[in-house]
């Protein structure tokens, strides 16, 4: 495993984090759970395998990943690496919330310590919220409780945000969403760099943007069957984000035991500026046909579920998605048909519908990390699978052509100097 420098922390960092948030699942009863066997074995395999950063939060798995990762911990595996878990801002009320979150979560992680508690997703709205409770006292407080050992956050918003929040104390490490799509939205490339210039350790989530980069399709084949270097489209999006000198982890939500050994071993084979001119010319190729085919940009969190109308929200904008992707487009379009339509279906179909099923209700709104205007985006979703509108009438697109950027101008804008 390659090890790396944790910002200004006295610790190194393996270059592959865990992010415990897509853990490998099973139906019971109808419900997906964690599969709790094999994610505390596939855990266990990766710190064995000297992953020793790994990352939860109190809402995945409908607030049972931090009850396995607590589990896999023991036998003296908790002692081999860093721990960090988050506090749901969107759940304070009070600032008497901060100690209660703290508390039940060191009880589910059977731990007495998390090596970094982050104040999760903050945005514009949140950032009001750490403000108006004085929680950065309390974090404070926590560590000198030996609650916790060193304070950060992870962030959805824009640049200018970020800066505010970076400039606002002194961080110990910052997680944004950072990939070769995304190099510049929300906190971009330039904010990476800004927060690493003050000594902030900066982890990346969304490498891969949820799996989206690990997909294949026959341009994105070709780009990679004719590259000298061989890699999968997964590895390419994971190099890329080793390749900066500022980011001290790449998180992978991993959720199958070849998925921890397809990464360690891309992450044994990582380097900062390792990545040659016409490699990081064939990731703008892959970049800009990656853009080409995306419409909305969810990456399947499941921060938004459940619904409150049993919409599986996710699912509808990944049906969407897939119709650029495919040449049968029929077999989406029966996908989307086959999830419930009204509440007599939902009885033997529970949180499954399709996007008629939405009421504006706009509660999904403020738990989205990618600022998606999910009702809107639904209501789309139906013009085009339920009711068979091309995609060009409904979202104005004009899909048979890029934007005329040159290729050079890309590889500039993404290129790590």
């Amino acid at each position: 495993m390659k090890y790396r420098r944790m910002g200004s922390l006295d610790w190194e960092v393996s270059a592959l984090g865990f992010g415990c948030m897509r853990l490998p699942t099973k139906k019971v009863d109808g419900i997906d759970v964690i599969d709790e066997e094999e994610a505390i074995k596939m855990i266990r395999y990766a710190i064995d395998n000297g992953i020793n950063y790994f990352d939860t939060a109190f809402p995945y798995h409908n607030e049972t990943s931090e009850i396995v990762v607590g589990k896999a911990l023991q036998d003296g595996y908790r002692e081999k690496i860093k721990l960090v878990t988050k506090l749901p801002m969107w759940k304070i009320e009070q600032r008497e919330d901060f100690d209660k979150f703290l508390n039940t979560q060191l009880g589910k992680l059977q731990t007495n310590y998390v090596d970094i508690y982050l104040f999760h997703g903050l945005n514009k709205q949140t950032f009001e919220l750490v403000k108006k409770y004085k929680l950065i006292e309390k974090m404070e407080d926590a560590k000198e409780l030996g609650k916790i050992r060193h304070i950060g956050f992870s962030f959805h918003d824009s640049y200018d945000v970020f800066k505010d929040i970076i400039d606002y104390y002194n961080w110990d490490m910052a997680q944004i969403q950072w990939n070769f799509v995304d190099y510049n939205t929300q906190a971009t490339t330039k904010g990476l760099e800004y927060a690493t210039s003050k000594g902030i350790a900066v982890v990346v989530m969304e490498p891969i943007k949820g799996g989206k980069l690990a997909t294949i399709t026959k341009e994105i084949e070709e780009i990679i069957e004719n590259a000298p270097v061989k890699r999968t489209a997964a590895n390419w999006a994971l190099q890329y984000v080793w390749n900066h000198p500022g980011v001290s982890v790449a998180l992978s939500g991993m959720s199958a035991f070849d998925q921890v050994k397809e990464n360690i071993e891309s992450a044994n084979n990582s380097g900062i500026n390792t990545l040659n001119q016409e490699e990081l010319k064939i990731i703008s190729e892959m970049a800009l046909r990656f853009k080409k085919k995306s419409i909305i940009p969810c990456t399947i969190c499941l921060y938004c579920q459940p619904c409150p109308s049993e919409v599986n929200i996710p699912q509808n904008f990944r049906l969407l998605n897939e119709l650029l992707w495919t040449e049968n487009k029929d077999e989406l379009f029966s996908k989307y048909d086959s999830l419930a339509k009204s509440e007599e279906e939902l009885k033997t179909m529970e949180d499954n519908g399709n996007a008629s099923l939405c009421v504006q209700c706009g509660e999904c709104l403020e738990k989205c990390p990618q600022m998606i205007d999910i009702p809107n985006e639904l209501e789309k979703v139906h013009s085009v699978l339920g009711e068979r509108k091309e995609i060009s009438e409904v979202y104005k697109l004009f899909l048979k052509s890029l934007p005329k950027y040159t290729l050079s101008r890309t590889l500039q804008a993404i290129h790590v100097k």
